[in-house]
């Protein structure tokens, strides 16, 4: 399940020395079969100590860990809905994410020119917000007069759609965000193959000074940024893109000497990765033998047949029952072994809802 967020920010907020920092840092994409990459996705690991400790346990030949993309969204600046810039290729990408990572510019520096002549964090959000309503707006528009046509017909359908249609309009033209109407599952449906842009879950990453750091909190571009976050429950991370490109050029002994310098205890990229999984609702799980410990990605509330698919189509196909065991219960037990002696392993059939830090080995049958 390769999942990915795209980054955006206007020019000179650290937008492109934070994916340059993400590039650097990226894991070895042939590990992930799953990924497409090209020349502006990241692909890096999600760190998990949990991988760690199996990898500790199990003594594997191979260990690895779950990926995330990082899509870097180029080209938007005022207009872009209108197909200013690169505002066309732009939303096109933005389109296909699941998240969108905001970075906004949350320091002073007199040798890099603010697009608006001044550090205001609040307006360049509320720019690229706007770019994203208007868009958003062209695309409800031209869906309600097509489903006013075809309600005609006397499909019922179509009268539930543009009613649902009508009030994310009314949202969008008071400049809200589609992601703040409430919507059932079903109302969802009728309007998912719309890929509004403002419906996508976001992150604001406030890029700070490498002085502030470890204490970015104390900044106040943070706390307004914070502010608004809270306002439409969107988490911020706090982070410097300039540090972050320096903790990319670095490994092991070195690397953590540096964040002991700096007074941080894990670089700002593992926090953000962290966020974004909590945002998207994810979870992982975990596969452990002899030839390899894994860690898969899933979304919350997934049965064990579907979590069997995410390693392959056929695992879900055929999917007889799961053997199951939790985290913390394997670790304690000590080996595979001595947990199933405890009775700690569980066979676990189609209705299971798999949890985080599940370790599992799928029985199946094609």
């Amino acid at each position: 399940m390769a999942l990915s967020c795209g980054i955006v920010g206007l020019p000179n907020v650290g937008k492109s020395t934070l994916f340059n920092a993400i590039t650097q840092a990226g894991a070895e994409s042939a590990n992930y079969p799953f990924c497409t990459i090209d020349p502006n996705v990241g692909v890096v690991e999600v760190p998990d100590e949990r991988l760690d400790k199996l990898t500790e346990l199990v003594v594997p030949k191979q260990t690895v860990p779950t990926a995330f993309e990082f899509v870097d969204i180029a080209g938007l600046v005022a207009g872009a809905s209108k197909g200013e810039g690169l505002g066309n290729k732009f939303l096109a990408h933005i389109r296909e994410v699941d998240a969108i990572v905001h970075v906004v510019r949350c320091f002073q520096d007199e040798n890099i020119t603010h697009v608006s002549g001044k550090v205001d964090p609040l307006g360049d959000i509320q720019t690229i917000n706007l770019e994203l309503i208007l868009a958003d707006i062209d695309s409800v528009d031209r869906r309600i007069d097509r489903s006013r046509k075809n309600m005609k017909g006397g499909n019922k359908q179509y009268a539930q759609e543009v009613e649902v249609l009508e009030r994310l309009k009314a949202a969008l033209y008071e400049d809200r965000a589609a992601r703040s109407v409430e919507l059932t599952e079903e109302e969802h449906v009728l309007v998912r193959d719309l890929h509004l842009l403002t419906m996508k879950p976001v992150l604001y990453a406030a890029n700070v000074s490498e002085e502030e750091v470890a204490d970015a909190e104390g900044n106040p571009y943070v706390k307004l940024v914070r502010e608004f976050a809270a306002a439409e429950n969107a988490e911020v991370v706090p982070i410097s893109a300039k540090v972050e490109a320096e903790i990319a050029e670095l490994e092991g002994e070195d690397k953590a000497m540096f964040l002991e310098e700096l007074g941080m205890q894990e670089s700002g990229l593992n926090r953000l990765i962290r966020s974004a999984y909590k945002l998207l609702g994810l979870y992982t799980y975990f596969t452990a033998g002899v030839q390899e410990v894994r860690a898969w990605t899933i979304r919350k509330g997934m049965k064990a047949p579907q979590a069997a698919g995410v390693i392959h189509t056929d695992f879900e196909r055929g999917f007889i029952r799961a053997e199951v065991v939790a985290y913390d219960e394997l670790v304690a037990a000590g080996s595979m072994n001595v947990a199933r002696e405890r009775g700690q392993l569980r066979l676990e059939g189609k209705e299971y809802v798999v949890q985080d830090g599940d370790v599992m080995h799928f029985r199946f049958n094609v």
